[in-house]
């Protein structure tokens, strides 16, 4: 297995993967260029953050995104993991836990993290089980949101 930094031509890859994960856990079917937009932004964006993708065999099992949010109580930055997708295929096999050590390896590179951030859906209790078997706690907070007026849901 292959850890490393997304790429351009890892566009279609992590289209596909995002339109899996937000049918499969939100049962949402994400505007496709809308979609193509955001990922190729992210790719070409390094100050928004980046992806991490698992190659097996050649092929991406897995992939996720990582921004960066500064706190200034603590002076340093909140590592937000985020469209977290490994194939079905490939679930089960410790991928996602080598992509999550390579986002904590990453961090100590830029000088450390406060915490390492994500949301779950609740009622995703396998996603929850995997994030809690791999040291990660249900935050105290709770998330408030308002959608701007013309955005995308």
């Amino acid at each position: 297995m292959i850890i490393r930094k997304g790429q351009a031509s890892d566009l279609a890859a992590l289209v596909d993967f995002n339109q899996a994960m937000a049918l499969e856990t939100e049962n949402l079917t994400l505007d496709n260029e809308r979609l193509t937009k955001g990922v190729s932004t992210m790719l070409n964006s390094p100050e928004k953050g980046f992806y991490l993708v698992a190659e097996v065999d050649g092929q991406i099992a897995g992939s996720l995104m990582v921004t960066l949010e500064w706190s200034d109580w603590r002076a340093t930055n909140y590592c937000w993991i985020q469209s977290v997708y490994i194939r079905p295929q490939n679930r089960r096999q410790g991928i996602y836990a080598k992509l999550y050590q390579a986002v904590k390896s990453l961090a100590e590179e830029i000088g450390g993290a406060a915490s390492f951030r994500l949301y779950v859906e609740h009622d995703n209790h396998i996603a929850q089980k995997t994030y809690q078997s791999l040291g990660m706690e249900q935050s105290h907070y709770l998330m408030y949101e308002e959608i701007a007026e013309g955005a995308a849901e």
